[in-house]
């Protein structure tokens, strides 16, 4: 943090920082890319000797030197080979380890990003992997067009044209798999996580048999996938196919044109061996980027989504330390509508409450509570109007200093792989006694001293090991945790027999005694004998909101008059004679 800046924005993006990190680290692969193209030169300048200097001469020690120092640069040039290709590896798995924190941070932080490891992974094993080092090696593709000029011009116009036409078939194999490689990506991508959520629903799947259907739903967009790639993959094979035949020959005929270049005595017998060997080493790299453009096409593809990903994510902040927050809500006509929705869902909410009191929020389906409770929370963000705590915006706070002062047990309970014990403490490394409290305030601690292993209990994915009850307790714990001074339950009782729902009471009780200001959901009247205030909701919209004794008997006077007015529309119609008439 920038001293004197109350607010600065922390770079949680790993790509940019791979970007920024990766530089030195590839531009050292590219000094040993230099080195092992200039050893290149060795096998064809040994030939230029052999036939020029040593064969004419016939002096079997300057053979026996020139030998000798040629095995050496060559060992040289297989170590450094070596050396780059584990460099690269290397480079990768640094990227992993240095990156993979910021990336999950930044998945984690923002929804919508299933799949970025993946993606993220998938660009780090091409880094790693020999398909990368023909891309190190383009570079120097003029630098053996221009040794080849400086044996013979047309030596030199025989490699421009080969270079020109080997790119030229790796161009038009790029527009020809391009999009069907990225189309079967993302198709394939679709399939497995319709696969991932059939997993996470298995037991209704394995229930009523859904796996059949859900078989035929999914194989149609494998296939069609599968013969995307087949597409490229015969694609590529061609123009792979190709190239090496186009290597072949432009070898063959730089031999020829090199024996017709001697003959003219214009060139040398050695210059005619090294002109064929440089000419193979200048198409090589065009020749081996075809041969892994499907993997490079992946890669290009993981990279993309992922720079979409990130620069559509939303900056995290690092922001200045507030005083602690005592829990004074206040909403001013807050309008919100998910992303792709057009007309807002919640419209001009507008209410307040204070430290040491329970508002109850009620309303029927579908009128927008559990949004009102994500807008509380900070995980959306109005469009218009505001939600603020202790004054400051929600989303103005730092979200570690706001997240020790915030619980919040959402209407579908997520727990965690891992123990009973690290789920209330909210996955850190806590003391025990703030766990056991937690769960003792839910009416919890009971219930987990039951489990196999109690606290050490491990719930697996999901909660899977657990009931619906159990889950939902020990998520009320976690949002206990701390003793917050801000609580928002939507429908925390919604799984819970009479005892569970007791100790809910009592839960909340003890919370507003402590100063707490706490946000209840509810469906069922039996929690709201603990409200202070009542906020009724229809439509995305506050209808009543005040004393909890006075907006139940609006609410209850509405209802009952609702039903006079459809008692009095049935007994009109019932009274109608009937049009048909009897016959």
């Amino acid at each position: 943090m920038t001293e004197g800046n109350p607010s600065t924005e922390t770079d949680l993006n790993p790509l940019s920082a791979a970007r920024r990190e990766a530089k030195t680290a590839l531009a050292a692969v590219a000094v040993f890319s230099a080195c092992i193209n200039l050893l290149v030169l060795v096998s064809p300048l040994y030939m230029f000797q052999i036939f020029d200097r040593v064969l004419t001469s016939g002096r079997v020690e300057t053979l026996l030197y020139l030998t000798l120092v040629v095995i050496v640069a060559l060992a040289l040039f297989g170590a450094l080979e070596a050396i780059r290709a584990v460099l690269l590896a290397r480079v990768a798995h640094w990227l992993e380890r240095r990156l993979s924190p910021g990336l999950l941070l930044q998945s984690l932080n923002h929804q919508g990003s299933n799949g970025l490891l993946r993606d993220f992974m998938q660009v780090l094993y091409f880094v790693g992997s020999p398909g990368v080092t023909p891309f190190f090696d383009a570079p120097w593709v003029p630098f053996f067009i221009v040794v080849m000029y400086l044996l013979h011009p047309w030596l030199g116009v025989l490699a421009l044209l080969s270079a020109i036409l080997l790119t030229a078939i790796a161009y038009v194999n790029e527009l020809r798999t391009r999009s069907g490689i990225d189309e079967a990506l993302s198709a394939q991508g679709r399939v497995q996580q319709s696969l991932t959520q059939a997993e996470q629903h298995g037991d209704v799947v394995a229930a009523m048999n859904l796996a059949p259907a859900l078989s035929r739903r999914l194989v149609r967009p494998l296939d069609e996938a599968q013969d995307q790639l087949q597409s490229a993959a015969d694609t590529n094979g061609i123009a792979l196919g190709l190239s090496k035949s186009i290597r072949v020959v432009a070898q063959v005929i730089a031999l020829g044109l090199g024996a017709y270049l001697v003959l003219q005595g214009d060139l040398s017998p050695g210059g005619m061996i090294a002109a064929s060997i440089i000419l193979g080493r200048a198409l090589a790299p065009v020749e081996q980027a075809i041969g892994a453009w499907r993997g490079f096409t992946a890669a290009r593809a993981s990279y993309g989504r992922l720079t979409k990903a990130f620069d559509a994510a939303p900056s995290v902040k690092s922001r200045m330390q507030l005083p602690s927050p005592k829990g004074e809500l206040r909403v001013e006509d807050a309008s919100y509508a998910p992303p792709g929705v057009g007309s807002p869902i919640l419209k001009r909410i507008t209410f307040s409450s204070s430290p040491g009191q329970v508002v109850g929020v009620v309303g029927p389906s579908a009128a927008g509570k559990s949004l009102l409770c994500r807008l509380l929370v900070g995980i959306a963000s109005p469009q218009r109007g505001s939600v603020r705590l202790d004054g400051a915006e929600i989303n103005h706070w730092d979200r570690a200093q706001l997240a020790s002062a915030v619980g919040y047990l959402p209407q579908g309970v997520e727990l965690f792989d891992g123990t009973v014990r690290e789920n209330i403490g909210r996955m850190g490394d806590v003391d025990d006694a703030a766990v056991v409290e937690a769960a003792q305030i839910a009416g919890a601690h009971e219930m987990i001293l039951e489990l196999p292993q109690a606290y050490d209990t491990p719930i697996g994915p999901d909660g899977g090991l657990l009931s619906a009850g159990q889950r939902q307790r020990i998520g009320l714990a976690r949002a206990l945790f701390g003793n917050p001074k801000f609580l928002v339950l939507d429908e925390p009782n919604s799984n819970l027999d009479e005892d569970g729902e007791r100790g809910l009471l009592r839960a909340i009780l003890h919370m507003k005694q402590q100063g707490c200001n706490v946000i209840l959901v509810a469906h069922r009247r039996t929690v709201l004998q603990v409200v202070d205030m009542l906020l009724f909701m229809r439509q995305g919209a506050v209808e009543q909101f005040g004393p909890r004794d006075e907006v139940v008997a609006a609410i209850d006077a509405q209802r009952v008059a609702r039903q006079s007015v459809s008692t009095a529309d049935r007994g009109t119609r019932e009274s109608r004679p009937d049009k048909g008439g009897a016959s």
